[in-house]
């Protein structure tokens, strides 16, 4: 097991520079950062390896290598936010691909349903963060599942996940609403219309996954977002405070 993986909330441990390029060449959308980001970013990095708690799943040995891709992409949504975003919560589950969780819902007419859901990530309001490692694997084209749940950690911060997170003075639940819904309600039409969409129809099934899954977009493929809802675009790099699509090449 790596240093990264038991160390947690010990004491801050500086992640080795050889680990860290290659951490960033892993990942493009991260490489793309400018050099004063990068550094801030390997600190946030580091001190929340420090701040949480990483355990294995189902056998999986966890190595620094994967600590380190992993809190350098979750730390990337809170880069100018700061890692108070992510308060109240320590456990960071690896699974090493897809997992089972048993669903009990009880519909309208009182009849209890019970199935297993198969996952590659998830957030539990107050608890831990759970990924796949085999999805972790595919960021860098749109699907990423650590910011997709770290999204949802955001949205979680001011109660339950309903696709607005908590808002910094830059933004107004009103500002939120007038370029978020719009854009929501338009691709949940297209989704119904059957049109093939480059975000993920997953998107469709409730505001907390629209926000989830459009900043995995933001933050990968900026310019899918900006061209379908430039509105939208925006209001995230509002929240974010960051631009990526100002990091793409000319």
């Amino acid at each position: 097991m790596g240093l990264f993986a038991w160390l947690g909330r010990r004491r801050r441990s500086a992640i080795p520079d050889a680990l860290w390029a290659a951490t960033l060449d892993s990942l493009p959308f991260l490489a793309a950062l400018a050099v004063d980001d990068k550094k801030r970013l390997k600190t946030l990095a580091e001190d929340f390896l420090a701040e949480k708690e990483f355990s294995g799943a189902r056998g999986l040995v966890l190595t620094d290598a994967m600590c380190a891709a992993i809190a350098a992409q979750a730390c990337l949504p809170v880069l100018n936010l700061g890692l108070s975003a992510y308060r109240d919560w320590i456990g960071i589950v690896v699974y090493p691909d897809e997992f089972v969780v048993a669903r009990r819902i009880e519909d309208t007419d009182g009849v209890v349903h019970e199935y297993d859901d198969v996952l590659s990530g998830e957030a539990w309001e107050g608890g831990p963060v759970i990924v796949s490692w085999h999805d972790a694997q595919m960021a860098g084209d749109g699907y990423n599942v650590v910011i997709h749940e770290f999204a949802h950690k955001l949205d979680m911060l001011n109660g339950e996940a309903d696709g607005m997170p908590a808002l910094h003075s830059g933004l107004t639940p009103e500002s939120w609403d007038a370029a978020f819904l719009p854009a929501w309600e338009d691709f949940c039409r297209r989704v119904d219309a059957g049109e093939d969409t480059v975000i993920d129809p997953y998107a469709s099934d409730d505001a907390a996954e629209f926000f989830a899954v459009v900043s995995e977009h933001f933050f990968e493929t900026p310019a899918v977002v900006a061209g379908d809802y430039p509105a939208l675009y925006d209001l995230l790099r509002t929240y974010y405070r960051q631009d990526p699509l100002a990091r793409l090449p000319a």
